[in-house]
């Protein structure tokens, strides 16, 4: 029950911390972990090295989005219908149900999450909800959400014509312009990635990115041009922060795939029936 689509892990200055990996490793999943050429070395020292692709570029500014692209162009070199970009600051993941959650340590979690979104022909990325947001409500917490950003840990179908493209809020951008072509998302609740706060694990593309003060209103203000009837800007928690209004995507709906079942007996010797 090992996800049949390949991972890849994107990180940068986290070769101490590498959270993500050690997750993975936890649950026996395989995995490629996407670096700079300068940084192998530390990678190397502990990480098997048949796991690490070297990038071919480094230190660009451009934020993420290059060494994302460079994964799905990856992973269709090596003939994958679909692959997993994880960010590298994950501790973990878990298993929602009953607004109860527990520390998951199967990688079948990633294999259910591929077997239902391959169901339908029009889903174009899914992903696993953040573990703070979810559990302690009163109501029920459906097992996914349509039509919603993805974010962190992020499974996409290769065929789709859309790439990541922008210096911030790439992930935000990248769900948008599915939707808006009419293909939907599907946020997993019944899973979750105990993703680690932005700004609390040393590294990534901190310096880059995020030093200087002003940055987090450039961050958001990047989004708002770009998706001006989409996005606005608005002052949250004592920094500005994007909003987007994914309501309007509720037209988008699954379209389940034509599935043909013959008569006969299955592997586990349960009777099916012609449909």
């Amino acid at each position: 029950m090992k996800p049949k689509h390949p991972i890849y892990i994107i990180s940068k200055g986290r070769s101490d911390s590498r959270l993500t990996s050690k997750a993975l490793e936890r649950m026996n999943v395989d995995y490629r972990i996407a670096v700079e050429p300068q940084e192998f070395d530390a990678y190397a020292a502990v990480i098997e090295p048949r796991k690490i692709l070297v990038l071919p570029f480094s230190n660009h500014g451009l934020g993420s989005y290059p060494a994302r692209n460079w994964c799905w162009e990856h992973s269709i070199s090596q003939g994958a219908t679909w692959h997993w970009i994880m960010d590298d600051n994950i501790d973990g993941f878990v298993r929602m149900n009953n607004n109860k959650k527990t520390p998951c340590r199967s990688p079948a979690i990633f294999r259910a999450c591929e077997d239902f979104v391959e169901r339908y022909e029009n889903v174009a990325q899914a992903g696993l909800q953040y573990r703070f947001f979810g559990g302690g409500q009163r109501e029920p917490v459906p097992a996914f959400r349509l039509n919603t950003r993805i974010f962190s840990c992020i499974l996409i179908r290769n065929d789709v014509p859309f790439r990541w493209r922008l210096k911030y809020n790439e992930d935000v951008d990248l769900s948008l312009q599915m939707l808006s072509a009419g293909w939907c998302t599907v946020l997993f609740h019944a899973f979750m990635q105990n993703k680690a706060a932005t700004l609390t694990v040393k590294g990534g593309n901190t310096e880059e990115l995020y030093d200087n003060g002003n940055k987090t209103k450039e961050k958001s203000q990047m989004l708002v041009d770009t998706w001006p009837h989409m996005a606005s800007l608005v002052m949250r928690y004592g920094r500005w922060h994007h909003r987007v209004d994914f309501d309007v995507f509720k037209r988008n709906r699954l379209i389940k795939k034509n599935v043909v079942v013959r008569e006969g007996v299955n592997n586990y010797g349960m009777k099916l029936v012609a449909q």
